[in-house]
């Protein structure tokens, strides 16, 4: 167990959750507290007796405290191995003693940052005494315990009720990689807003990422991989892994990666009216816009009604007894919204697998950002894909205008097939997807499929026609041929709204005008693989 007594403990904590209690219950032990500071000053007034750590130097605070613990007589009393002889001599010639303990949290640089300091504040928030002890406990920690997280002070006092004052090996070096993470991620937080608040960089030659594990989930995309999930840190982690549940069992791996692309799509519609959107396999199957939220999620579901089933939805409004019940009515997994109403909530309460997740507000679809991907040996890196239609990037180039109908109806499609994998095709009327495509080898295929989709979901419904008769598409990308927009024209639509790029634009602009469509060019492209 290599027992360690502890006899003396250093405490300088910039987080004083919990420290005096902590001090007392070691000073009712018998150990002697060395501290600094404003956590002196605390436990004074606790009325604890405390040897300031410029007692052990023989020098004072200086330089507005950037330098008092950096000094031999500390990082002696910590770095000492306690059974080399060497190490022991080295120490009683100079008058070093041994400090067991090492209870240190640092300045609050992130909590600086996120409030908008001043870049001098900032600087003057990075802490540069404070790591060093915690590494130097950290790396002796054969020797030394390092305590970084308040959450840690009662399996410490724990650990010493139970052998008689000591610490053992396997705590310290547990606390030992708390230690390394906690300086780890501090230095990342601190990397990070020189590359990017300071410098302006957006890929800067090394790029800090910090997670946290939120989670161990039951298992991968698959039974046989595993999985965790994580989440960010700092002020701008808003989303899925900041979102509340409320019932049913653990999210899997599956559950929070479509949950994510039902928040990102929603989030196209913040400020619409009442928004539904139903995922599945990361792509939606509905979207609608309504006069209510039960009626947006009921013209959601019709556009594909098989595909809902077991599938995500999501809503920008919070969520009432009427559209709860209206999505009870079949199995589905996850319902993302930001709040829910006690009525909402009853409903629910009764599918015991259902869960819901509230957010809060939600995010900025034009937010910044980076995207990060693994593969094989590297990463790849992109900024978000904020791009949004403006008047001013849109072009017809159709003899033929579109009606304001077909136009709010190729915005809106447009915005969904900008969340559907490429190759995506998206047919919308009156606010609401009428047909989807998504995740072809070619383009020409997502336009046949979101069609049949549609003339199935007509069928199933007793409608006389599917709702593509009359209706906007979207493609994310250009049509290369022609054979892809005639898919649409024989699925009944008579807009379309496309980045354009094509050698052969001119033939396609050539076929909608024979077929009297209005088409518009964005002169951006929104692939998703």
């Amino acid at each position: 167990m290599s027992l360690v007594p502890v006899h003396r403990a250093l405490l300088s904590v910039s987080d004083k959750t919990g420290v005096v209690d902590l001090a007392r219950a070691l000073a009712a032990r018998g150990v002697e507290l060395v501290s600094t500071g404003g956590t002196a000053t605390a436990l004074r007034d606790a009325g604890l007796a405390v040897r300031d750590v410029a007692e052990l130097t023989g020098y004072p605070e200086m330089m507005d405290g950037r330098v008092k613990t950096l000094h031999p007589a500390v990082h002696g009393g910590l770095l000492a191995v306690r059974d080399d002889p060497a190490h022991v001599a080295a120490m009683a010639a100079h008058g070093i003693g041994a400090i067991d303990l090492v209870v240190v949290n640092l300045y609050p640089f992130e909590a600086t940052v996120a409030r908008g300091a001043a870049r001098g504040e900032v600087i003057e928030n990075i802490d540069i005494g404070g790591p060093s002890m915690v590494r130097s406990a950290a790396k002796n920690h054969a020797h030394v315990a390092i305590v970084t997280d308040p959450a840690d002070y009662s399996a410490l006092l724990a650990e010493l009720d139970a052998h008689d004052g000591a610490t053992t090996l396997d705590l310290r070096r547990r606390l030992a990689a708390a230690a390394f993470a906690a300086t780890a991620t501090y230095d990342a937080m601190i990397a990070g807003w020189f590359a990017f608040a300071d410098q302006g960089e957006l890929f800067p030659r090394t790029l800090p990422l910090i997670l946290q594990r939120q989670d161990e989930l039951r298992y991968g995309e698959n039974p046989h991989q595993a999985a965790a999930f994580y989440t960010g840190r700092g002020p701008s982690a808003r989303g899925i892994g900041q979102a509340e549940q409320v019932g049913g069992k653990a999210l899997s791996y599956n559950n929070l990666n479509d949950a994510d692309a039902a928040l990102e799509l929603l989030a196209e519609f913040r400020d619409a009216g009442p928004t539904a959107v139903i995922v599945k396999h990361a792509n939606p199957c509905g979207v609608a816009t309504a006069a209510t939220l039960e009626a947006a999620y009921r013209a959601a579901f019709q556009c594909d009604p098989v595909s809902a089933f077991g599938g995500i939805v999501a809503l920008n409004r919070p969520l009432d007894g009427a559209t709860a019940a209206a999505i009870a009515e079949i199995f589905t997994e996850v319902v993302v919204a930001p709040d829910a109403d006690a009525e909402a909530r009853a409903v629910f309460a009764r599918k015991k697998n259902l869960r819901l997740l509230l957010t809060g507000a939600l995010p900025d679809p034009a937010r910044g950002g980076l995207s990060v991907k693994s593969i094989a040996g590297g990463w790849l890196v992109q900024s978000r894909d904020g791009g949004a239609l403006s008047d001013d990037g849109l072009r017809v180039v159709t003899r033929r205008q579109p009606t304001a109908r077909e136009l709010a109806d190729c915005r809106f499609a447009w915005t969904v097939a900008k969340h559907v994998k490429s190759n995506a095709i998206v047919y919308a009327r009156d606010g609401a997807t009428a047909g989807v495509g998504a995740g072809q080898m070619n383009r020409l295929e997502s336009a046949r499929i979101a069609a049949w989709k549609a003339r199935d979901a007509a069928d199933k419904a007793g409608w006389a026609e599917p709702r593509t008769i009359g209706s906007a598409v979207a493609s994310d990308a250009f049509f290369p041929f022609a054979d892809g927009l005639m898919a649409a024209v024989e699925a009944g639509a008579t807009a379309v709204i496309q980045p354009g790029g094509s050698i052969r634009d001119a033939e396609v602009i050539a076929a909608a005008d024979e077929a009297g469509l209005a088409m518009l060019f964005t002169g951006m492209r929104h692939f998703r693989h």
